[in-house]
Parts: C-alpha cells; structure tokens; sequence
C-alpha cells in the first residue's frame, strides 16, 4: 500500500438506491488504534449508518466497526458506537443549513484510506421516492439491453 492509495475499505450501495446524492463531503474520523486496524483489515459496515449534527459537532451512527481480534483493552466493546467525524466548521455549517430543507439527510457513502487516514466520504442526499427508484431500474435495464445488442452484433460481424 502507497502512502496515499484511497483503497475503498467499505461502500454504502443502498445509498444510491434509495438517495438522489447532490453533495459530497470528506470527513476525518475519531478512532481508536484496533478500530483503525480493524478496518485495515476490512471489517467495518456503513449500510445502516446515519450521520447527525449537534453542538456544531457532527457524529455518525451504526457504523459498523467489527473488534480487532488482536486487540488489546482499547479494543471498544461495542462495534456501533457513535463516532466524531472531523470536518471545517464552515463546511459544518453549511451542512446544517442544507440539511434542515425537507427531504434531505446526510449519508455515509464510502470509507477509504488518504495519506494513512481513514476517511469518510458523505453525501447529501434526497430521498426517492418509488416511482423514482423504478424509473432509475427501468433505466439502468434499457442500458443493459443496449450493452448486450451491442455485444452480440460484434460476434455476428466477426
């Protein structure tokens, strides 16, 4: 590993699912020593994370960081803790101001390691609506078929 190789360590591949991202942000994380090396390794989950701002802090919820099986007495005992995530008061700020319209909500996308740093990269998210969610699969099927017309002309002309 490179010194600022951004390995993806865990994605979130709902969010696209079920959010319209129009905003993404960085964010440092508050961990411990086994943490950072459980995730090192892998072992972390953000499908049911949610991220919440109180104080001009911002905090994640239900990320799922599994125990370093290694781990010393720092070692936290309870994998869902909330965690502090590091990011410019402005841009704190502004994700408050963004965040209070209706329908939006702060999303945990991606986590990944920069420069040795775990990161974690937030969207702002809107929340679809089923008929959206339908129409993005109706979509996405028209392309497949596309992509397989596509693939079996080649084999014809050749």
């Amino acid at each position: 590993m490179g010194k600022s190789d951004g390995k993806v360590l865990a994605q979130n591949k709902k969010a696209s699912h079920d959010y319209f991202i129009e905003e993404t942000y960085e964010a440092g994380m508050v961990l411990t020593g086994t943490e950072i090396k459980s995730l090192r390794n892998g072992r972390a989950n953000i499908g049911d994370a949610f991220a919440t701002i109180r104080n001009g802090e911002i905090h994640i919820h239900n990320m799922h960081i599994s125990p370093f099986e290694q781990g010393n007495r720092s070692n936290p005992t309870d994998p869902t803790r909330t965690r502090k995530l590091l990011m410019h008061k402005q841009q704190i700020s502004k994700l408050i101001g963004l965040s209070k319209q209706e329908g939006y909500t702060i999303v945990p996308l991606k986590i990944y390691i920069r420069n040795g740093y775990a990161k974690l990269l937030l969207g702002l998210g809107r929340g679809k609506k089923q008929y959206d969610k339908r129409d993005t699969a109706a979509k996405r099927d028209a392309q497949r078929d596309i992509q397989r017309a596509l693939r079996e002309k080649q084999k014809i002309a050749r």
